[in-house]
C-alpha cells in the first residue's frame, strides 16, 4: 500500500468546503469497499475535483493496485470521449453530477463508480500506478506513467525537505489531476496531516473564510497564483496560521519573488521556490527558505536523492559555473516513460532514472541552478503547460485550411493567422479546448505565416513580429 492509514485511525485526513470530515480510519475503510466493487487490477479514469469522493476515488485506487488516469471533471466532453476510445478503461469514477453512459454500481461522497462498455481493456506493467496528463490541456493523448517506487521516491524527498509532520493543514489551490497539486496530496496523506478540500479559488471570499475557519497552514501556488496575491494585497491579509507557502509550475518573476520571500522573513514564515515535472513525478529541485532572498530568481538545489548535470552541444557535461546546458536530472523520481495509446500501458521502465528536461540552465558557484530557458515548444499559462505544437493541431483541425501557428512565452500564448476574422473565433476555442482562461491567449493577424523552403514555419522570425 502507499499509505498506511489505519495507522492513524481517528485523525482528519480531510475536510471539504461543507464543513464534511473524513477521518483517516474512514478513507480507508470506504476505499477498501470501492477497490472491493472493482475487484481486480485494471485502468479507471478518475474525473477530479478537489473535494472528498475525489480523494477517496484516487487513494483508493492507488492504495489496491488498480491504475488511476486523473482527468480534470471540466475536460471537454469531446475530447474525454477521445481519451475513452483511445484507452478503453474498465471504469469511470465521477461525480454523480457528471452525465456518464454505463452501469452504475457504487456510489459515495457524490461520486459514481461506472462500469465501461469496454471488454478489451488494456493489459498494464505490473510497477505502472498511475497515469497523469504532462500539466497539459490540448486534450492530447499522451499521458506521464508513473510508479509505485516514483511516487514513494518524491513523496519522501518532499516530505524530507519540506519537513511536514501531521500538525500541517494545507489548502487546496490546485487541481489534483495537477501533478503539483497531486504531490501536496501525496505528502500530507504520508505524515497524517489533515487536507483543507475546496474547489474555491483565491479570488473568492468562501475561499478565505474557509482557510481561516479551519486554520490551514500552508497553500502552494503556481507564478499566476502569486500574481494574482499581489493584486489582491495578500501581504496585508491576517493569517496568523499561516507558516508555509510553496510556489512551482514555472518561473515567478524575479520582483515577485523577491517581495514574497521579503514578507515571508519578515513575518517568520516560509516561502520555498521548487522545480518540476510531471515526468519526475513532481519535484527536481528546491530553493531553501533562507536562502530564498540571497538567491532570488533560482530555482535551487536538487531535492534529497536527486541529482543535475548540465548537458553541452557536444553533448559534455558543463563543469564551470554560471555556464549554459541542457538540464538532465537523475533520481528514482523519474518516471517510466510517455503513454500515447493503450499498448503503451504495458511497456516498463524506458528512462532508467534519467530525464532529460528540455530545460536550459546554469549553476553557480554555490551549486544553486537558475532554468535560462528552454529547448521545447511549449509554454506554462496558469502553470499548465500547454505544447505550442497541440496547440496548433486543434487548431487546425477546427479550421480546416486556415494559415495558423502559436508561439509566445509563460502565461502568454500568441495565436497568429492570416485571416482576422477567423482569429477572433480561434481564441476562445482555444481557451474552451484548453479549459484555461481567455487571458492567457491573444490573436496576431500578420501578412503570412513565414516558412522555409520545406514548408516548416519558421518561429523565431514569426516571435520578432510582436517586437
Amino acid at each position: 500500500m502507499m499509505w498506511k492509514f489505519d495507522s492513524r485511525p481517528n485523525s482528519i485526513a480531510a475536510i471539504d468546503d461543507s464543513g464534511t470530515e473524513l477521518t483517516y480510519e474512514q478513507l480507508a475503510a470506504e476505499g477498501q469497499r470501492l477497490a472491493g466493487q472493482v475487484g481486480e487490477r485494471c485502468l479507471v479514469f478518475c474525473l477530479c475535483q478537489n473535494d472528498l469522493g475525489s480523494l477517496l476515488g484516487y487513494t483508493a485506487f492507488l492504495n489496491h493496485h488498480i491504475v488511476p488516469a486523473l482527468l480534470s471533471a471540466k475536460l471537454d466532453a469531446e475530447l474525454l470521449q477521445s481519451l475513452l476510445t483511445t484507452y478503453h478503461p474498465r471504469y469511470l469514477w465521477a461525480p454523480e453530477t457528471m452525465a456518464v453512459e454505463g452501469d452504475a454500481c457504487y456510489i459515495a461522497f457524490g461520486y459514481r463508480l461506472t462500469k465501461t462498455q469496454f471488454a478489451d481493456t488494456p493489459p498494464l506493467y505490473v510497477q505502472l500506478a498511475l497515469l497523469l496528463t504532462t500539466s497539459g490541456s490540448t486534450g492530447s493523448p499522451k499521458f506521464v506513467r508513473q510508479s509505485y517506487r516514483n511516487i514513494r521516491a518524491n513523496t519522501d524527498s518532499i516530505v524530507e525537505y519540506l519537513r511536514l509532520t501531521a500538525d500541517e493543514r494545507p489548502i487546496t489551490t490546485l487541481p489534483m489531476n495537477y501533478t503539483y497539486g497531486l504531490s501536496i496530496i501525496n505528502t500530507h496523506l504520508d505524515v497524517g496531516a489533515t487536507l483543507l478540500m475546496t474547489q474555491y479559488g483565491i479570488a473568492q471570499k468562501e475561499f478565505w473564510n474557509f482557510f481561516k475557519d479551519h486554520a490551514a497552514t500552508s497553500f502552494g501556488g503556481v507564478p499566476f497564483t502569486y500574481e494574482m496575491l499581489d493584486r489582491m494585497r495578500f501581504t496585508r491579509m491576517e493569517l496568523p496560521s499561516l507558516r508555509t507557502m510553496t510556489q512551482a509550475g514555472g518561473k515567478l518573476l524575479p520582483k515577485l519573488h523577491q517581495k514574497f520571500a521579503l514578507w515571508s522573513k519578515e513575518t517568520g514564515r516560509e516561502f520555498i521556490v521548487m522545480y518540476g515535472q510531471c515526468e519526475a513525478t513532481a519535484r527536481m529541485a528546491y530553493l531553501p527558505w533562507d536562502r530564498g532572498i540571497e538567491k532570488i530568481g533560482a530555482m535551487g538545489v536538487p531535492i534529497p536523492s536527486g541529482r543535475f548535470a548540465l548537458i553541452d552541444v557536444d553533448g559534455s557535461e558543463v563543469t564551470q559555473p554560471h555556464t549554459t546546458g541542457e538540464l538532465r536530472y537523475f533520481g528514482d523520481n523519474v518516471t517510466l516513460g510517455y503513454a500515447t495509446g493503450a499498448a503503451d500501458l504495458a511497456k516498463g521502465d524506458e528512462r532508467g532514472g534519467v530525464l532529460d528536461t528540455g530545460d536550459m540552465a546554469q549553476f553557480d558557484d554555490d551549486g544553486y541552478y537558475t532554468i535560462v530557458g528552454r529547448k521545447k515548444r511549449f509554454v506554462k499559462l496558469f502553470g499548465n503547460r500547454v505544447n505550442l505544437d497541440e496547440a496548433e493541431r486543434l487548431l487546425k483541425a477546427r479550421f480546416a485550411g486556415a494559415d495558423v501557428a502559436c508561439g509566445g512565452k509563460d502565461d502568454h500564448l500568441v495565436i497568429y493567422g492570416t485571416d482576422d476574422a477567423l482569429l477572433r473565433q480561434m481564441q476562445p476555442y482555444l481557451a474552451e479546448k484548453t479549459g484555461l482562461h481567455a487571458s492567457g491567449f491573444t490573436v496576431k493577424t500578420v501578412a503570412c505565416i513565414p516558412k522555409n523552403d520545406a514548408g516548416k514555419t519558421l518561429y523565431h522570425e514569426l516571435e520578432m513580429l510582436n517586437d
